[in-house]
């Protein structure tokens, strides 16, 4: 019996993870073309876009448990496949003679799936961020601005002893990450 194409991806998903007969077929008859459509995107030869959409479904299988909002089921689809593909292309470009090496590959255009992926794990970002108390951070703003001052001018600004710095910056990264794991965009 085959899902209706109006099934939610967690009750697809759920029938995955329960090895329910047919249950892959399903899945695959749904997010196979995203995942044929980003292999193609890098004009992979034929084994390797085999090899990418094989290692995309493999990857799901070892992560079937760790899928949090499986909404975005197609968006990290999309996004692992890039990835495969992305390492595949580096495998590729070591290999290659220094004879027959060509231009550099123009940067990778990232698709209307992968912006959609970055655009919620940059607002999860922004919003576990902004659950810290406002010395924490004006703390991480300034421990990651692109002027990358000292630890000593940090602590000056912000009125805190300078050994607090390292440690408190490895709480708030661990309630940072606590925090994106439980919204299911970090692991």
């Amino acid at each position: 019996m085959r899902a209706p194409a109006d099934e939610e991806p967690a009750d697809l998903l759920r029938r995955v993870a329960a090895g329910r007969p047919g249950a892959w077929a399903d899945l695959i008859g749904r997010y196979g073309s995203l995942v044929r459509a980003r292999t193609a995107a890098y004009r992979l030869q034929e084994a390797d876009a085999l090899d990418v959409t094989q290692t995309t479904w493999l990857r799901l299988a070892e992560n079937l448990d760790r899928i949090h909002t499986p909404d975005h089921l197609a968006g990290w689809l999309a996004a692992v496949a890039a990835h495969e593909c992305q390492r595949v292309v580096r495998q590729r470009t070591r290999i290659v003679l220094a004879e027959t090496v060509s231009p550099p590959a123009s940067e990778w255009d990232p698709g209307p799936e992968q912006a959609a992926v970055d655009g919620d794990v940059r607002r999860a970002v922004a919003g576990a961020i902004a659950t810290l108390p406002p010395l924490r951070r004006a703390l991480l703003a300034a421990l990651f601005a692109e002027d990358h001052r000292s630890y000593a001018e940090i602590a000056d600004d912000l009125g805190v002893p300078i050994g607090s710095l390292g440690p408190t910056r490895a709480r708030m990264l661990t309630i940072l990450r606590r925090t994106l794991a439980a919204s299911g965009i970090a692991a």
